[in-house]
């Protein structure tokens, strides 16, 4: 079967950085991704690479920003009190925090600076901004 627009799609994925180093692989345990082809979960260039492989079938190619992650969006940039965080799990840079929302759901943020009691937290997807090489590979094609 081929990929086509509503096909189901099974795939393993390695995303490396334009410096070539990794930044994401569904190869690490082993667990491929899967997607729906014109949900929107994947940008319309990203489809369009898969557009008519079938399974078995590796392509790579590269991404700009807005048609991978997007750009960031300064929006999504919050300043949160220094109290905010427990003595057990103080504010670092680089750090990944998981702050919970209303609806129960969990949304990740980077903490980008710690200034006195000011810590900045970055809700960007973490490879917004970046081109991207993708290196796919079809496991299953559902139509």
């Amino acid at each position: 079967m081929i990929i086509g627009p509503g096909s189901t799609v099974i795939f393993h994925f390695d995303i490396k950085l334009s410096d070539g180093s990794a930044a994401e692989s569904t190869r690490v345990h082993n667990k491929p991704a899967k997607l729906q082809m014109g949900d929107g979960s994947l940008s319309p260039a990203f489809e369009a690479q898969l557009g008519g492989m079938a399974a078995g079938d590796k392509r790579t190619f590269t991404l700009a920003p807005e048609d991978a992650y997007g750009m960031p969006n300064p929006d999504n940039i919050y300043y949160v009190d220094r109290s905010k965080f427990s003595a057990d799990a103080p504010a670092k840079v680089g750090m990944i925090v998981g702050f919970a929302m209303p609806d129960g759901s969990e949304l990740p943020g980077l903490i980008r600076d710690v200034v006195g009691e000011s810590v900045t937290v970055d809700f960007n997807h973490p490879l917004a901004g970046q081109t991207l090489t993708f290196n796919v590979e079809i496991v299953q094609v559902i139509n």
